[in-house]
């Protein structure tokens, strides 16, 4: 048997059908969500990340095979696996394995399966190069993309680089899809981790115009006295 068998054998054996009916309310599987026709097995994210690391190296065409699955844990570990390929990489190994990610954006379908690799993988490799194609994202139709391209500075705000996360969430300030307000807020958030003047600058510039998710994401570690004030136009 072969190891992208044996992974999937092992995925299947850790399932629980309680769990997947669980996920699929969850994770929105319902006909019109964002998750529609997701499958799931039930297995818990720490279980999957034990069973990855039995697999890290598994080849770019067998992870393929995992991320067209539509059984969720396959196209996670997949991803759990690409990280951690990509952190131990080489410079030409990492651009092959971005190239990778970035042909599969399609199949990066949910917002855990974002939030695992972006920051790591489409971040990491950006980084010290040209950002462009985080604008081209962050203005993609494909909800995933626009998710990516917001993650993605995370990377950058965790080495202090705050430019890229407000040029991007100024890009997604109108967008209609909640998945987008709570990755704008969320990064804003993670910037005033950092810098809280920071943020506030871009924030008092732009708060009247968020959507109301994406500020209460953003302020949530403020004070509450100034939480009020923003959530009340008194800023």
């Amino acid at each position: 048997m072969n190891k992208l068998k044996k992974l999937k054998n092992e995925l299947n054996k850790a399932g629980s059908p309680r769990r997947a009916k669980a996920s699929m309310w969850f994770f929105k599987t319902e006909k019109g969500s964002y998750g529609h026709g997701d499958v799931f097995l039930g297995i818990r994210v720490p279980v999957q990340r034990v069973i990855a690391k039995k697999y890290l190296d598994l080849s770019l065409k067998d992870l393929q095979v995992l991320l067209n699955s539509k059984i969720h844990e396959h196209r996670l570990v997949a991803l759990i696996i690409l990280v951690t390929q990509f952190n131990k990489a080489g410079e030409n190994a990492r651009k092959r394995i971005f190239d990778f990610y970035i042909k599969n954006t399609t199949r990066v379908n949910n917002w855990d399966l974002v939030d695992t690799s972006a920051g790591y993988i489409v971040g990491g490799y950006l980084l010290q190069r040209p950002k462009g194609l985080l604008t081209k994202l962050a203005k993609s139709k494909l909800l995933w993309d626009r998710r990516i391209a917001m993650i993605a500075t995370h990377r950058f705000i965790y080495e202090k680089q705050f430019d890229e996360a407000f040029k991007i969430a100024k890009i997604l300030l109108n967008d209609q899809h909640d998945l987008i307000h709570k990755a704008v807020g969320w990064m804003l958030r993670e910037v005033g981790n950092r810098d809280q003047r920071a943020e506030e600058k871009f924030l008092r510039k732009y708060y009247k115009k968020m959507p109301r998710t994406a500020l209460r994401y953003a302020i949530e570690k403020f004070p509450k006295g100034l939480q009020k004030n923003y959530l009340s136009g008194k800023i």
